[in-house]
């Protein structure tokens, strides 16, 4: 039997749009010869559609749209296996996650989702409705399930499951199907990326297999939407457990193969190799499914603007990103001359407007309501606001979209100013810690064989350059230790007691925690990021703004 897997990026709610990018590679892999195409969780509508769900009219243009690729499908010998949703109509609203198996222009079976996931940036439950059924269906002599995405978590170990977010399942539906006689597995996916998944995934996928013996198709979704990225990386394991075939990361691809044959493939994984692709793919995707074509950022000789404008550059082209440094009284020569030379090596336009003279005019109109109260974090974020608003002003201008370029460690502890560096339509790295950022950036000047990011940046102290001698320091722990207490705090959700046992001092963990607590207002406010953690701040991490809380 021969399988296609189509890895394909679609766009949430464009039922035309998805419809043609799934006729036209079922041409291809009709062409190819493929007895089976298989394409990702929900194709006809993009994952996740969220509250457009509500639409009932989005939900029928989306049967409308399987109907058509049946119709399609009626004069060529491959059967296909889609993604849709599914409306029960003599249960309204009931909606189901669904599969549909289309041979000859007919619906010959369809299965839907099982475990609906409800954590983390899932709610499902809110939407669908589980499976009650399951079945399986046969095709050149081989009897194959269909599962959905969450359907194959069941079996993922305790420890994994914590770094996961997962809760436990009763049900297992691969195993239900292993009962109904499968011998193969189909799972069509829309996996978001994480740091560490892929790995997991990959190994839990190859331990059901050797388990159960049976051969697992893994079709994954790819594409940038809204702070998620897919990150395709479909893959076929036989009854052995070994890997062999896999699709492109990051990126759409056809995968038509003979189904159990082929050499086992290496499955190591390059976790910063994949951050890096992750970030370009959600800007590049962010940006041109909402129309943008150039983007604008503030550039300040630091480290945490020239990776976003590494990788603004890499997503959309030098000659579309526009840098702007903008020096005040505490600025360094050397912070304008960095960002001077970032830009040449990255070939990208770059100009400076000076705010001195506009912070001295905020400070004389304000005098008559200051008085003579000292200076304190008020003058510092007035720079900060004074660079939002020009940036503002030539995105609107320019019709680019502006990148705030803050890290997780900063916007964890509240190190930005609401309306000034948070400015900006997306934070490219808002979700990497600073610890991490380092080692991007060394990773970058790394594969372009030169320093790429001037290594002036990399090594000078972080500092906002908001107050004379001002070093992140003097405000922060060492990253080293504050990105610790972050990952333990909120990714694996650890108390303050929990954490001091892990070695971290009481007094600064107490501090790290009251600051994150405390900031939870400034993240409710800022633009969306590209998640790429296990808990990312956004959709996935829903916290009151007002509470009583002592962790």
């Amino acid at each position: 039997m021969k399988v296609a897997i189509a890895q394909i990026n679609p766009i949430i709610a464009d039922i035309e749009g998805n419809k043609k990018k799934i006729l036209d590679y079922i041409k291809k892999a009709e062409g190819n010869g493929a007895d089976l195409i298989i394409f990702p969780e929900l194709a006809t509508i993009g994952y996740p559609p969220m509250d457009l769900l509500e639409n009932t009219k989005l939900v029928r243009d989306n049967l409308n749209s399987l109907k058509d690729i049946a119709q399609y499908c009626k004069d060529i010998n491959s059967t296909v296996v889609v993604g849709y949703i599914d409306f029960d109509y003599d249960n309204p609203p009931m909606l189901y996650n669904s599969a549909a198996v289309i041979s000859r222009g007919e619906i010959i079976f369809r299965q839907n989702k099982t475990l609906l996931p409800g954590y983390d940036v899932f709610d499902e439950y809110r939407y669908f409705s589980p499976a009650t059924e399951w079945g399986v269906f046969e095709l050149k002599g081989i009897k194959i399930g269909i599962t959905i995405c969450e359907d194959i978590w069941a079996a993922l170990s305790k420890d994994n499951s914590r770094f996961l977010d997962l809760r436990g399942y009763r049900l297992d539906p691969v195993k239900i199907l292993k009962d109904k006689g499968a011998d193969l597995i189909i799972n069509i996916s829309a996996s978001p990326y994480i740091k560490g998944k892929r790995q997991i995934r990959m190994e839990m996928l190859r331990n059901i297999s050797r388990e159960l013996n049976l051969s697992i198709i893994y079709v994954n979704q790819v594409g940038g939407n809204d702070s998620l990225v897919f990150d395709g990386n479909s893959f076929c394991v036989n009854q052995k457990g070994e890997l062999y075939r896999h699709a492109k990361g990051f990126g759409e691809d056809l995968l038509v193969f003979d189904h159990n044959i082929g050499n086992e493939l290496n499955s190591e994984v390059d976790d910063i190799d994949d951050i890096i692709n992750a970030l370009i793919l959600g800007l590049r995707d962010y940006m041109g499914k909402s129309g943008f074509k150039k983007a604008v950022l503030g550039l300040s000789g630091g480290i945490d603007s020239a990776l976003t404008a590494v990788i603004a550059c890499k997503a959309i082209g030098p000659e579309n990103v526009f840098g702007i440094t903008m020096p005040s009284v505490y600025s360094s020569s050397g912070s304008v001359n960095d960002s001077y030379a970032l830009a040449k090596n990255l070939a990208m336009r770059i100009e400076t407007i000076a705010i001195a003279d506009l912070f001295e005019q905020f400070k004389r109109d304000l005098k008559a309501i200051f008085g003579d109260l000292p200076e304190d974090v008020t003058e510092e974020n007035i720079q900060a606001r004074i660079r939002g608003v020009l940036l503002m002003s030539v995105s609107n201008k320019t019709g680019a979209m502006l990148l705030s370029t803050g890290n997780k460690s900063e916007v964890a502890t509240g190190y930005c100013t609401l309306y000034g560096d948070m400015c900006g339509g997306l934070a490219v790295i808002s979700d990497v810690p600073k610890t991490l950022v380092y080692k991007i950036a060394e990773r970058i000047n790394k594969d372009a064989g030169f320093d790429l990011i001037p290594r002036a940046i990399i090594e000078k102290a972080p500092s906002a350059e908001l107050r004379p001698g001002q070093k992140d320091q003097d405000s922060l722990p060492p990253y080293e230790i504050l990105d610790g207490i972050i990952e333990l705090y909120i990714e694996q959700k650890l108390s303050l007691e929990e954490i001091v046992a892990a070695g971290y001092e009481r007094e600064t963990v107490a501090y790290t925690l009251r600051l994150i607590n405390m900031n939870e207002y400034k993240r409710f406010q800022a633009a969306p990021g590209i998640k790429v953690t296990s808990k990312a701040f956004g959709i996935g991490r829903r916290i009151p703004l007002v509470k009583r809380y002592n962790p």
